[in-house]
């Protein structure tokens, strides 16, 4: 097991200027399981075919430990991949395909045997080695590519959006197996995403990245409650934030016809005045004034509920989101009065979108 640290490493594909990873500084624990998300696009899965050696690193350094592995051929980096597309072998039997890559390393066959039925065991496919993967479930053929890179023992996981593929019900079931299998072999693991509920269920850390620049990387509670900049904030969280340009007053935020109170020194740091107010839609209070929310939309989850509506706020429309009780949710077109709880919202510079502290 290792560290894996990338160095300022950059990728600019061919024919393009604008790099897809741009100058990622990132430091990964020994055994740590850390997860990259962001939109289509943001540079991800570039990073981690960087990491795996299938992508050129055109500035900087990738290392593997104390390993410069920068220049390495992908054989050489002691990884193991899981693909989106489980990427097995049609022709071969379930033990074949997770013995595989041990077969053409010379291992002896008893020790391949030995792995293979260890590594099927805990991922509870014992039942299945001798069966093809056309006779599998898609949740059962994730848990054969996982077994094929389990029985490697290799160095760190890369894991490039291994439940995609899956339907709902099976992607929870499956990401909670990857994760205690995770923390059972200690191994460091590279995981890609571009679900940020995966990120944040999964992760000991999550690194958000938009166009190839590292935007934040962080444990999912800070990131939650700490959000760098306005793109985190937006990004992190299922509902999204609320997130609102409002005028600033001597106190703090104008929020309709109340003030979401902010220290004098927090103030002092805005050079405008404006300022992005951004609210979770758990910290919306409901009472009997406050700024008026009509109803659009009723999410009824069981548990939770939310509603998603509109509200004017110093003559601009706002699209709101805001937690109500489940029991007894509002009927559409209904209108409710909402406050910001002072205590819990986050501001943000309107020109640079950086967190104000």
């Amino acid at each position: 097991m290792s560290s894996v640290t990338f160095e300022k490493a950059t990728r600019v594909f061919p024919g393009q200027e604008r790099p897809a990873v741009d100058h990622l500084d990132l430091e990964i624990e020994d055994g740590e399981f850390l997860v990259l998300v962001g939109p289509s696009g943001c540079g991800k899965s570039t990073s981690l075919r960087m990491l795996a050696g299938l992508e050129e690193v055109d500035d900087g350094r990738v290392l593997i430990g104390d390993r410069d592995v920068t220049n390495l051929p992908p054989k050489s980096r002691d990884i193991a991949m899981v693909f989106q597309n489980y990427a097995l072998y049609p022709h071969m039997s379930v033990a074949q395909n997770m013995g595989f890559a041990l077969k053409i390393a010379g291992t002896d066959k008893a020790e391949i045997k030995k792995r293979v039925e260890e590594a099927a065991k805990i991922l509870d496919i014992s039942d299945y080695l001798e069966r093809k993967p056309k006779a599998l479930s898609g949740g059962q053929r994730q848990r054969v590519a996982m077994g094929r890179a389990i029985v490697r023992s290799p160095e760190v996981f890369l894991m490039d959006e291994p439940l995609s593929n899956l339907d709902a019900k099976l992607r929870v079931e499956t990401r909670n197996q990857i994760a205690q299998l995770q923390r059972r072999l200690a191994t460091t693991t590279v995981y890609v995403t571009h679900d940020q509920v995966e990120a944040m269920t999964m992760g000991d850390r999550v690194a958000v990245l938009r166009d190839g620049v590292l935007q934040q990387c962080a444990s999912p509670r800070e990131m939650y409650d700490h959000p760098a900049n306005v793109f985190v904030a937006g990004f992190i969280g299922s509902p999204s934030m609320n997130l609102m340009t409002l005028p600033l007053t001597d106190d703090g935020v104008r929020f309709g016809d109340s003030v979401v109170n902010v220290s004098r020194d927090t103030l002092k740091q805005v050079s405008d005045s404006t300022a992005v107010l951004g609210v979770r839609p758990e910290d919306l209070v409901l009472g009997d004034s406050g700024v008026p929310l009509e109803v659009d939309v009723v999410e009824e989850l069981g548990s939770d509920a939310f509603v998603y509506g509109r509200a004017m706020i110093d003559d601009v429309e706002h699209s709101l989101i805001a937690r109500v009780e489940a029991r007894t949710p509002p009927a559409k077109g209904a209108t409710l009065h909402v406050q910001a709880a002072p205590e819990r919202v986050h501001l943000f510079a309107t020109d640079t979108g950086e967190r104000i502290s």
